[in-house]
């Protein structure tokens, strides 16, 4: 038995790297879910790198990884080692996870809030990231678990999306204000936005009023052309 499972692991492992090579001429599809959130998900080799993406964006690694990369770049290295607890709300395939892990060599607490299973499932099957530690993964609505948090964290990184559309709630004055409540002193949140017209420039632009005097906030607009990633620091 172990030796036929052997023999089915060193082929599955053949199979793909087949499929990585001939992704560099045309995108491979692995899988196709229909998912309760996003329509569809779709787990696919792209220019030899493993990405999930929903109907119409990039959910997970590929132009995303690299778009909240840019953020914790402009946070800096040092201050993110140094940080105790960080809150991800949309863990998606986890591919900000694997960022603040191998390239921020953050080993300490994260907690990652994620509605849907079905990308939690894909994540752990093509992604293993259910094999990181120090990881803990809570299958709820962002909006009510930070509601009910009493946590102080360093870093709360917000990155929600349904296919395209960001919910509303992401930009409500009470919910932005209880975000600010759960930043620890000196602390940061990193709220990655996408903006495809007008009206979603002004939604940004009355969002940032919405901050008090404790936070100075930064804009890195047009990250990967349609991004626009908003870093509020708690002064104290």
């Amino acid at each position: 038995i172990c030796s036929t499972r052997k023999v089915k692991k060193i082929i599955f492992k053949k199979r793909f790297m087949v499929r990585k090579c001939l992704s560099y001429l045309v995108p491979i599809n692995i899988l196709k879910v229909k998912s309760e959130f996003s329509k569809t998900l779709e787990v696919t080799y792209n220019n030899g790198e493993l990405v999930i993406d929903s109907l119409n964006t990039n959910y997970s690694y590929g132009s995303l990884q690299r778009i909240l990369a840019k953020g914790l770049r402009f946070i800096g290295k040092e201050k993110i080692q140094n940080m105790n607890h960080i809150l991800i709300l949309g863990i998606a395939g986890g591919s900000v996870i694997k960022t603040l892990r191998t390239k921020f060599s953050y080993q300490n607490q994260i907690t990652g809030v994620e509605i849907d299973k079905s990308v939690i499932d894909i994540a752990n099957k093509y992604f293993q990231l259910d094999e990181i530690q120090n990881l803990d993964i809570i299958i709820a609505d962002a909006y009510e678990f930070v509601l009910e948090s009493t946590n102080q964290y360093d870093l709360i990184l917000i990155d929600i999306f349904q296919d395209t559309v960001m919910p509303s709630f992401l930009f409500e004055k009470y919910f932005t204000k209880k975000i600010q409540d759960l930043t620890a002193a000196k602390g940061y949140i990193l709220f990655n936005t996408m903006i495809n017209k007008k009206s979603e420039q002004e939604r940004n632009d009355q969002y940032i009023v919405q901050y008090s005097d404790g936070f100075k906030v930064t804009r890195l607009s047009k990250v990967e052309n349609h991004n626009e990633i908003i870093i509020a620091n708690k002064i104290y």
